[in-house]
């Protein structure tokens, strides 16, 4: 039990904490908008964010004195739909799927009490891939441009589905046959996806690419619509789960004694999880150890009380994906990389320190 001493202490760094992370994300969110072929100086999209929003306020009727200055001259015409048609929808929905991403990967933690778990575990970005590398090849298109993104989304909803149901026996799930059940899915989705790139001509080959390596390029507002809310009910159902995942961390037969129903509350963070990636993954394809990197330096700063590692994991997944994804697409002039490609060149250095770290341990992963 932590003293009265050291309790002071890490609320004070918890809240550092929160605040260096809210401020790393204001920054990072300028230099992603300022940043690209056309640089526009950071005064310039102040002025259009205040611009609009003004124009916000005096449609509903806002009085002058409620409104914010403009302190420099107003923006081109160039550079303000620069702004709202290109940049600040990618800004966004990159902030929307880093955060969507890490708090699946810390459900996923805490509901496995292994800190090797990441939302690819349970089968949701394979299947979801390979849904929508069928719609790409068979050619369906019944919703049109939302059709590959909708049965991606379902696909990933229904492998984590199947990935539970197998590994369900006796009315109980052991986290150990989830897993291995989760790696047979995988590696059976990847075979499909290997076969409709076998069947796919070269063009369908593109598309395929894109949701086996991640992209956000040609972000919409209508993508962020679809993505934030489904992030922020992800992150509220992560709190609300919080002291269940802190209990369960002492062990199965230790947290049915507190009063956790240990089954119901691992459907619960699967289902969590299942939703917030699969959301991510419809819309900007397979973006990989964004789940796995953040929760676990999270814990290593803050230790493992979930209540403070939901909002500082949410946080700290919206500045890893916002930076990898301007370095994305300026690293190159006039190209842009594939953003899950450059979080595996940060995750696989990490993934291969914490197995070694995992060894040194005596005692297993606890």
């Amino acid at each position: 039990m932590p003293s009265a001493a050291t309790k002071p202490h890490r609320a004070r760094r918890v809240s550092i904490t929160l605040v260096g992370l809210a401020a790393a994300l204001l920054i990072a969110a300028l230099v992603s908008a300022a940043t690209g072929q056309l640089p526009i100086p950071v005064a310039q999209i102040l002025a259009s964010l205040a611009t609009h929003l003004n124009e916000a306020l005096a449609g509903l009727g806002t009085p002058d004195w409620l409104r914010l200055p403009v302190a420099t001259t107003p923006p081109t015409q160039l550079v303000d739909a620069t702004l709202w048609a290109i940049r600040l929808p990618r800004v966004v929905l990159a902030m929307a799927v880093g955060a969507a991403l890490s708090i699946g990967g810390l459900v996923m933690q805490g509901t496995f009490r292994n800190p090797l778990a990441e939302p690819g575990v349970v089968g949701v970005s394979s299947g979801a891939a390979l849904a929508a590398s069928a719609a790409i090849v068979f050619g369906i298109d019944g919703l049109g441009i939302f059709t590959a993104p909708a049965l991606a989304f379902a696909g990933g909803l229904v492998t984590s589905l199947l990935v539970y149901v197998t590994a369900r026996s006796g009315g109980r799930t052991e986290v150990v046959t989830l897993v291995l059940t989760g790696i047979a899915i995988n590696a059976v989705a990847g075979a499909g996806i290997a076969l409709m790139t076998f069947l796919a001509d070269t063009q369908q080959r593109e598309q395929i690419v894109f949701w086996q390596l991640g992209s956000l390029n040609g972000s919409r507002w209508q993508d962020v619509l679809v993505v934030l809310p489904i992030a922020a009910i992800g992150i509220v159902g992560a709190a609300l789960l919080a002291r269940r995942l802190d209990l369960l961390a002492l062990g199965e037969r230790q947290a049915r004694h507190l009063g956790v129903d240990v089954e119901r509350t691992r459907i619960v963070a699967i289902v969590v999880v299942a939703v917030l990636t699969a959301a991510a993954v419809a819309l900007c394809g397979i973006i990989s150890f964004v789940g796995l990197v953040v929760p676990h330096l999270m814990r290593m700063l803050l230790g493992p009380a979930h209540r403070a590692l939901v909002p500082s994991c949410a946080l700290g997944g919206a500045v890893l994906l916002l930076v990898a994804d301007t370095v994305a697409r300026t690293a190159v002039p006039y190209a842009d990389l594939p953003i899950g490609m450059l979080t595996a060149i940060v995750g696989g250095p990490f993934f291969f320190w914490l197995l070694r770290r995992a060894r040194r341990r005596s005692g297993g992963w606890a």
